[in-house]
């Protein structure tokens, strides 16, 4: 057998590739600041890429590979999915089902505590299961960044207690005599993956016009060593367009339009799949410069339409034969101005949308003499939501003060009789309509020290319960193998944060700690009844969404980046996080220690980035919700890319490797435990016409 002399040891293959992740994650943590001691008699002469820390400090960019960019020179994989962006992210995890549709989590909460839009919209997913997120309905073709805001900061967009994310659209805006035409294409080793786009983006002093379509498709993937994960194939569309044109009095009108489509999608960590997942999403909005003392007058009204349908007809043996359906729709609007004056910068907000969401699932015997059984998982629930939201940014020599406030008012309303009904069954006094206030309210501190940036914040915020939560029937949940049932008579959940942060912002180098801590009265969860009795074919029991006492979670966070020199730049960080409940029991899909470390190189057209990601062992997990231990593991991966220009155009070759080690791993965050995917190689291609 093959063997490795490393530091003077007799290692045999894994030994040394261990022995290889060890001490890379510990230079790879370490070297930011040693270089930076042996390198501080040159930081007058070096630029630093990391910005000071400002006032939205719990403010987390995720720049897009955007049509206006020099081919996605940054990017280490050009073509990568939207979750896979978000997962790079620092404030982000993504529950995994399969290889399409992640959930992301901020905060570690999920879903139900975030608020995530498009552009400002809100969209709300049509599915039970958390098979489609809205992260799942745009692509990298038509995105320019994702604004990810921790706590309280997300609450400009609507309701929220964890945090939000933003999916800003890519749009060219007014310029000269602009014409631009984008080719692009990807391939994937692992699951045979293959990505085709094109853009045209066309603009004058007046006038823009931006459209894109792209299209997925994969097979299954396999994980480290070979193992193919079935049904985790896909394929996917997504068309967009957006547009503006300027009229007079320092005002432009705009509009947008995403067509979405996503057929044959497998969810290997599910009892289903999803034969489509399909949305319409639309949006007009005015904006005007100066409206008297205010500025940056916008209204957008919108509109979308999401559809998802669960079957499970190519699996091949089940207890009992199912489709679910499911819509949501939403219609929206927004109006906001600024008011700068003296040391103030104030935004003020009006918004509002109304969702109707319907579920509905039937289920068909073996024995074709027995009736098909249907019963509605979402009741037709009508929320109406509108709000106030202040902002106040004042500023002082060497600091400033964000104070913030959201007022909103929700009503739902079951509109089906026979849904009604069904939730009667356990709720015999409930009313068909329910009314709830909901508040926030944040402060954030932030001064400047010298070389140092430190901030203070506390926040207090309320949510009402989701679809799900309140109204839900007999919905599976595979990962604790129990239905779940919704209660309207649901507590709105509180959250009270307080958050803080230290950064050292130098020429060349910047380190930051950052850490916030939620407590959580009214915690909503789900708790067994052992009264009930479960639908679902070899579930273990019926859950019923409960408000705990409270429940706390932490996240702490430190970070550093390094500019090496002026082609060379180094970052690397490591977090903690803890949640509990107030019985101390550990709160589920908590992420256990994780770290990483980047090292990017660039010069001229040529680029590359060698990257390492790990996690350690999960200490803290909770099997009453399906968890079981997940093991530490570390896996690294390479980039390269090169620029070339033929005559006027450009042409742009990346290729790497993921997962070089081919090491079979699974996280904390993987449903069902399911494998992440193995050894890949890919390769992007894009041509620009200008």
């Amino acid at each position: 057998m093959q063997h490795i002399k490393a530091m003077g040891i007799m290692l045999y293959p894994n030994q040394a590739i261990n022995k290889l992740k060890r001490v890379c994650f510990l230079v790879a943590l370490t070297l930011p600041l040693w270089s930076y001691s042996q390198q501080e008699n040159h930081k007058k002469h070096a630029q630093t890429e990391v910005d000071s820390v400002k006032t939205n400090i719990l403010k987390e960019v995720v720049l897009i590979a955007s049509k206006k960019k020099l081919f996605y020179q940054q990017e280490p994989k050009p073509l990568a999915s939207v979750d896979e962006f978000l997962d790079s992210a620092q404030k982000v995890n993504m529950i995994k089902r399969g290889a399409y549709a992640w959930e992301p989590a901020v905060n570690n909460m999920v879903s139900e505590r975030l608020s995530v839009t498009i552009d400002g919209m809100r969209i709300f997913a049509a599915c039970t299961d958390k098979m489609d997120p809205i992260t799942s309905y745009v692509d990298v073709s038509n995105l320019s960044k994702i604004t990810v805001a921790s706590g309280q900061e997300g609450s400009e967009h609507g309701v929220c207690v964890g945090g939000a994310i933003d999916l800003e659209l890519d749009k060219t805006g007014f310029k000269e005599d602009y014409f631009k035409v984008n080719i692009e294409s990807g391939f994937e080793s692992n699951n045979k993956q293959k990505i085709i786009g094109a853009d045209l983006n066309f603009a004058d002093t007046n006038f823009y016009v931006d459209a894109d379509v792209i299209y997925r498709n994969a097979d299954n993937y396999f994980a480290g060593g070979g193992e193919e994960v079935l049904y985790s194939q896909f394929e996917k569309y997504n068309l967009s367009f957006n547009g503006g044109v300027l009229l007079k009095n320092e005002s432009k009108l705009t509009t947008s339009f995403i067509f979405d489509e996503a057929r044959n999608v497998g969810y290997p960590a599910l009892p289903m799949d999803v034969s489509l997942a399909r949305a319409f999403i639309g949006s007009v909005s005015y904006e005007q410069l100066h409206l008297g003392q205010l500025t940056h007058w916008e209204s957008k009204l919108y509109a979308n339409s999401i559809t998802h349908i669960m079957d499970d007809s190519k699996r091949p043996d089940v207890p009992i034969r199912m489709d679910m359906p499911g819509w949501s729709d939403t219609y929206g609007f927004y109006s906001q101005a600024q008011l700068n004056k003296q040391k103030h910068n104030v935004l003020f907000k009006v918004d509002g949308y109304y969702n109707r969401a319907l579920a509905e699932m039937t289920m068909y015997p073996n024995d074709p003499n027995q009736s098909a059984m249907f019963m509605l998982t979402w009741p037709d629930v009508h929320t109406l939501n509108s709000g106030i939201y202040v902002q106040d940014q004042i500023t002082f020599a060497q600091s400033d003060l964000k104070v913030s406030t959201r007022l909103s008012f929700q009503n739902n309303r079951v509109a089906d009789e026979f849904g009604l009904n069904s939730l009667k069954i356990f709720y015999p006094d409930m009313e068909a309509s329910q009314n709830r206030f909901l508040t926030s309210m944040a402060a954030q501190y932030h001064k400047k020290i010298n070389a140092f940036d430190v901030a203070a914040g506390l926040s207090y915020a309320t949510r009402a319960p989701s679809v799900s939560e309140g109204y839900g029937f007999y919905l599976y949940n595979s990962s604790d193998n129990h239905d779940y049932i919704g209660n309207p008579n649901l507590k709105n959940e509180q959250a009270l944060e307080l958050n803080g942060s230290v950064a050292l912002n130098k020429k060349t180098f910047n380190i930051s700690l950052d850490a916030n801590a939620f407590k959580m009265p009214n915690y909503i969860i789900g708790e067994v009844d052992t009264n009930l009795s479960p639908m679902t074919i070899g579930a273990e029991g019926v859950k019923v969404y409960q408000n705990l006492d409270y429940a706390v979670i932490t996240n702490v966070a430190l970070s550093s980046a390094y500019k090496i020199s002026k082609t060379l730049n180094l970052n690397g960080v490591i977090s903690y996080h803890r949640g509990i409940d107030n019985d101390q029991r550990n709160l589920p899909f908590i992420s256990p220690l994780a770290y990483g470390a980047t090292l990017k190189y660039h010069k001229k057209t040529f680029n590359g980035e060698l990257a390492m990601r790990g996690a350690g062992k999960q200490i803290h997990y909770n099997p009453d919700f399906g968890e079981d231990q997940s093991d530490a593991y570390t896996i690294f991966s390479l980039a390269l890319g090169k620029t070339f220009y033929v005559s006027k155009n450009q042409l742009y070759l990346k290729t790497g490797v993921e997962n070089i080690f081919d090491t079979y791993y699974s996280t904390y965050s993987d449903w069902n435990n399911i494998p992440r995917m193995g050894r890949n190689i890919y390769v992007s291609l894009s041509y620009k016409i200008n």
